[in-house]
């Protein structure tokens, strides 16, 4: 007859518990995996999946009661470090939706807004686009792989234990700003464009009074803006596969270095 002990159970309820919540809390919010579309039974399942996979290869595990205070911590510990690796990559397609938003906004879109269901917010389709160009590029550049080999050498770099490094919250809170740069650089060029068209109506409106602005302004706006987009697009590419690269540098530097206190020798 097999019988186990509790020490045994315990021991592979830990092995497989801590590691699981941080690969979860990273697909919770990494983009492609977080996608409202996929269903949680799938993320669950993937979840499972990669940590299996992952853990031969995790640095040995703290000896701690899983119901204890030590191992309540470590489990929060493991939900901020895998959010934090989520949230790195998950700005590179914040930074390029506000550039569809601002875009599109421009354009004169605004009314054409609808509820997206991902970002849990009001969204232009000009935006989904840019959005969903930018997924495909990120796919093209193995960018799901990237995810899973940053998050498997995380737990080296930040291993399972109440004395590792921490995450450097100033550091993330820095990175959060290329969200507005990008995301200006990326619209730049029809912003530039759409304002040069509103002035040229502004002028055309003074000297002929008479002509309805309400009536040719907007598909002029239109016409313009999607005419830049389309000649904008190839060089898009460049900036945001820059910006990806980035972003999957911050998903492994998310951890406070740690630093080494000098020796005195005689």
């Amino acid at each position: 007859m097999i019988s186990f002990s509790s020490e045994l159970l315990q021991t592979w309820i830990i092995a497989l518990l801590w590691p699981l919540t941080r690969i979860l809390a990273v697909i919770a919010i990494v983009p492609i995996f977080s996608h409202s579309a996929t269903p949680a039974q799938v993320k669950l399942g993937l979840g499972i999946t990669l940590t299996l996979i992952i853990l031969p290869t995790i640095p040995p595990l703290p000896v701690f009661e899983i119901f204890s205070l030590q191992g309540l911590l470590i489990l929060i510990q493991q939900i901020i470090i895998g959010l934090a690796i989520g949230f790195s990559m998950r700005m590179v397609f914040a930074a390029v939706d506000l550039a569809g938003q601002m875009i599109g906004m421009t354009m004169g879109l605004g009314f054409a807004s609808f509820f997206d269901p991902q970002t849990r917010g009001q969204s232009t389709a000009l935006n989904q686009f840019l959005v969903l160009l930018a997924m495909l590029i990120f796919l093209s550049l193995d960018g799901h792989l990237i995810i899973v080999t940053t998050v498997a050498n995380s737990f080296v770099t930040m291993p399972i234990a109440m004395t590792s490094s921490g995450i450097d919250a100033m550091k993330i809170a820095l990175w959060g700003e290329t969200i507005f740069s990008v995301g200006l650089l990326l619209s730049l060029p029809a912003i530039t464009a759409l304002l040069i068209t509103n002035m040229a109506l502004g002028i055309l409106t003074r000297t002929a009074p008479q002509l309805n602005i309400f009536g040719i302004g907007f598909p002029i706006t239109l016409g313009i803006g999607f005419l830049v987009l389309a000649l904008a697009l190839p060089g898009m590419q460049k900036p945001i596969v820059s910006f990806i690269e980035q972003g999957a540098n911050n998903m492994s530097q998310v951890a406070i270095p740690k630093t080494t206190v000098p020796t005195l020798t005689p």
